[in-house]
């Protein structure tokens, strides 16, 4: 919605309809849908839910137009119906400087859905959010590997906690029986820790899991921050909301916690 007053009153909804009883709990980083609100709101509700959300939040999801750039940062001050949410340039600078594949690019993000889709859900947690949005292209593996040891390093460096959050919807336009299948291959290689599992998993079964290299981005620099589990919120699909089982996308909520 773009009206301010809607807006709140769907996120109160939808963090409602979570009916997440849990304390948010201090996280390395989460996995969360980004379609319409109808349709995985309430599943990014809870995922999100579960998390302490501390003031920077590193946003990485994939580009659905093409990118030139490998990975590609925005700098503006970002505008929801909530607030103007301001990036973190401190920390997207010292990112930049690190990996020669990280560049900025405003463009790139200018027609792109899946980041400014969680930002409501920060916002309504935790209202001086600061973000740091990240879009990148289908990159080979090595190239994941290096941007993620970047981030991890950067992150390390950098005062205060930082939340990595990458923005992915799963199987697409599939019979629901066939997305469950193809999805399940996927996550189950996210639950087992296991980026390169998952990259070599959705290429070579077509998984059509738009956000997976974002995904394969996040695990590697969660696991270089340190010893990690991950714990799977929930998943479902749009035919839950439509009705239509012939054609779903599929979805997932995933949080990345340090072992203790």
């Amino acid at each position: 919605p773009g009206a301010t007053g809607q807006l709140k009153r769907v996120l109160a909804d939808l963090f409602l309809a979570a009916k997440n009883d849990a304390k948010p709990q201090p996280a390395l980083a989460a996995m969360s849908p980004h379609a319409g609100y109808i349709y995985s709101g309430a599943l990014a509700a809870a995922t999100l839910a579960q998390v302490e959300i501390p003031e920077r939040v590193v946003l990485v999801g994939t580009t659905h137009h093409g990118l030139a750039a490998p990975m590609a940062v925005s700098l503006t001050c970002w505008r929801t119906p909530l607030a103007d949410t301001p990036v973190d340039a401190e920390f997207a600078e010292s990112l930049m400087a690190k990996s020669p594949l990280v560049v900025h690019d405003e463009a790139g993000h200018r027609r792109e859905h899946c980041l400014e889709v969680q930002l409501p859900l920060l916002q309504y947690l935790r209202d001086d959010v600061h973000i740091v949005p990240l879009l990148v292209s289908a990159i080979p593996f090595n190239m994941c590997q290096e941007i993620a040891g970047s981030l991890a390093s950067t992150i390390r460096k950098s005062a205060g906690k930082t939340l990595l959050v990458a923005s992915t919807d799963m199987s697409h336009y599939l019979p629901r029986q066939q997305a469950a299948y193809l999805d399940g291959l996927a996550l189950e290689r996210v639950l087992a820790l296991d980026p390169l599992g998952l990259y070599q998993t959705c290429l070579k079964n077509r998984i059509s899991m738009c956000g997976f290299v974002a995904v394969t981005i996040v695990m590697l620099a969660a696991l270089e921050l340190g010893r990690t589990t991950a714990s799977l919120v929930g998943y479902t699909d749009s035919g839950a909301a439509s009705s239509d089982l012939e054609r779903v996308v599929g979805y997932a909520g995933v949080v990345f916690r340090e072992k203790q």
